[in-house]
């Protein structure tokens, strides 16, 4: 499914099992020791998917741990972003010759949990979510908000290494499955020009919404 909203040159994996019976590095079983079955079941999932990605790419496995602020900690060579929800885990890498930064993110076609709204979407994109809604009546639109926040976070967050709050962009959505981010505070400076915002892609299918933002060198 997210490979359908991501270019070429991007390798993808998903899959919709809780877990999947990968050997896990020493240094990733570490990690996960103290961790709830539920937890340690959704870590091995979505490091299958980044293994047969990092393979489609021409690279071996290798440890992926999270880093600062749990951000994944990738080979030299490679970016990319791995997501995970109830009953769907996915990864995307690509060369980092050829791309900048990517971020994906996988959520329930859901309404958002009580309050949950309010808390990431900024005054001027609530009558933007009804028009989308008018448009594509079986989308969760609330839930596409928080989807494509998250997208915007995981791409930025690679470049600046600091946090952006949901209040910090503000989004606009096209029916046809394309989004823009506008960037309220300053964003990374691209080859001498400051970045402005990020373009991206969504699909909602299959009882998911799915983000995706691929910013290329070029």
């Amino acid at each position: 499914m997210i490979e359908r909203i991501l270019p070429s040159m991007v390798a993808s994996a998903e899959t919709t099992a809780e877990d999947e019976p990968i050997e896990l590095f020493p240094e990733e079983a570490a990690h996960i020791r103290r961790a709830v079955p539920r937890r340690q079941g959704e870590f091995r999932a979505v490091r299958a998917c980044a293994r047969r990605a990092l393979a489609a790419l021409g690279h071996a496995a290798v440890p992926l741990l999270p880093g600062e602020r749990g951000a994944p900690s990738w080979p030299e060579q490679v970016v990319g972003s791995m997501t995970h929800c109830l009953g769907y885990r996915a990864a995307a890498l690509a060369p980092a010759a050829e791309v900048l930064t990517i971020g994906i993110d996988a959520e329930p076609n859901e309404p958002l949990p009580e309050g949950v709204l309010e808390a990431v979407a900024r005054p001027e994109e609530l009558p933007r979510l009804k028009e989308l809604v008018d448009a594509v009546p079986d989308l969760s639109a609330d839930r596409l908000l928080f989807s494509a926040k998250e997208s915007v976070y995981k791409a930025w967050f690679p470049l600046m290494r600091q946090m952006l709050d949901f209040s910090e962009a503000t989004l606009t959505f096209g029916a046809d499955g394309t989004f823009a981010a506008r960037l309220l505070v300053p964003g990374p400076t691209v080859r001498g020009r400051r970045l402005p915002g990020f373009e991206g892609r969504w699909l909602a299918d299959d009882g998911l919404v799915v983000t995706a933002i691929t910013v290329l060198h070029s």
